[in-house]
């Protein structure tokens, strides 16, 4: 567990994404480079006030210096220019680095910016090394499990230790569908029911095709600044309240419990640094990259009581209308997923809810977002915070 101590310190003030989906004509280089751009636009600022850039690396196109190359394409050279990698959780660390060099005297505002192009620039081979090789060389790998197979076996632990169904892992693929129905840019609108996800292609007992996240292009990007500074741009600033993170293990093999994640302990450290409570949260942006983690986490965030995240996303609460809305855009499940950057997108539609831009799917009265990801099989977890300024 950790508390930070930059909650209330710092804010939001730019965001953009880039199409997703099937996007062929970028790669994922290019993608970075124009969200970059575009944040900076978004934010009402130019090049030369913008002195810092952090950058996760590329699945489809590593690059060894990833920060530079970036800033290099631009003809950019920022004070403070990093690559950091910890997989799925990569965002919200990545962001919570951005306010301590910030706050250290590195830079005065920084891009966080992602793009990944696992559709289009990576082949199928390529995409199997990435799924085997999250395994454990020794224990892991040579009996032959992919991801799915990984989180399966999560599934099948919180079914046999909890009672939860299929169905009940299933209610939260429709959740995420009902909220992608109503986003124009969702890579998939087409609504779904429970009876479709249950009936869909089997992957990795119990988990079927539609229990899993999609496989897309994309890349978005964010622009972080002291809170003092945050006030004169064209956008409501958002107020990082809270951070924290929890890291369990490296891999699924040596984890002590399979249905309890350290997002327990990322959330313990971002609600006491906020002073908030799961029930003060008005928006959660949950990673879904299967059912199964989408459901511990809502547990470990406490938003119920651990074993009911079944019963929980049955109720509705999670969907159009409920008191609980979750993935308002869709979710890795039907919005997209990239690879790392996928979190991404749940920052940047909690900024899109916090000013009013959401349309279709804008909530009323939107105060405070709770965003989480986490990298590895459910290894290691970040959680932040977010408010919104009158």
């Amino acid at each position: 567990m950790s508390v930070s101590g930059l909650g209330g310190e710092f804010a939001l003030i730019g965001m953009s994404e880039s199409a997703v989906g099937i996007v062929p004509d970028k790669s994922p280089r290019e993608l970075c480079v124009q969200v970059t751009l575009d944040a900076i636009q978004d934010a009402g600022l130019t090049l030369g006030e913008v002195d810092g850039l952090i950058t996760c690396n590329a699945f489809a196109e590593p690059i060894m210096y990833h920060a530079e190359a970036v800033a290099e394409y631009i003809g950019w050279q920022p004070r403070h220019c990093v690559t950091v990698n910890t997989g799925g959780g990569t965002t919200f660390m990545a962001l919570n680095m951005a306010a301590a060099a910030i706050q250290a005297g590195m830079a005065d505002t920084i891009v966080v910016a992602m793009a990944d192009s696992l559709r289009s620039f990576m082949s199928r081979e390529q995409a199997m090394v990435v799924q085997s090789s999250s395994g454990h060389p020794h224990y892991e790998q040579p009996y032959g499990p992919t991801v799915p197979a990984y989180y399966a076996l999560i599934a099948r632990a919180h079914m046999d230790q909890f009672g939860t169904t299929e169905a009940q892992f299933a209610e939260a693929a429709v959740s995420c569908r009902a909220w992608a129905s109503q986003h124009p840019k969702a890579q998939k609108r087409d609504p779904i029911s429970v009876e479709d996800v249950m009936n869909s292609r089997a992957i990795a007992d119990p988990l079927k095709v539609l229990d899993c996240s999609l496989v897309s292009d994309g890349g978005a990007a964010v622009v972080i600044t002291r809170k003092d500074r945050a006030k004169n741009g064209p956008h409501k600033p958002v107020t990082l309240l809270g951070y924290g993170e929890g890291h369990a293990y490296e891999h699924i093999s040596q984890a002590k419990n399979l249905t309890t994640s350290a997002a327990a302990q990322s959330g313990r450290a971002a609600y006491t640094e906020a002073g908030l409570t799961p029930d003060d949260i008005d928006l959660l942006q949950l990673y879904d990259c299967f059912t199964p983690a989408l459901l511990i986490q809502i547990e470990d965030l406490g938003f119920c009581d651990k074993g009911e995240g079944g019963a929980w996303l049955a109720s509705g609460i999670s969907k159009p209308g409920g008191s609980k809305p979750m993935n308002t855009h869709g979710g890795m499940l039907s919005y997209c997923h990239p690879g790392n950057p996928g979190a991404m997108f749940g920052l940047t539609e909690a900024m899109i809810q916090m000013r009013g831009n959401a349309g279709e799917r804008q909530l009323p009265n939107m105060r405070t977002a709770l965003c989480h990801a986490q990298g590895g099989i459910m290894s290691s977890h970040a959680t932040i915070i977010l408010g919104a300024e009158d």
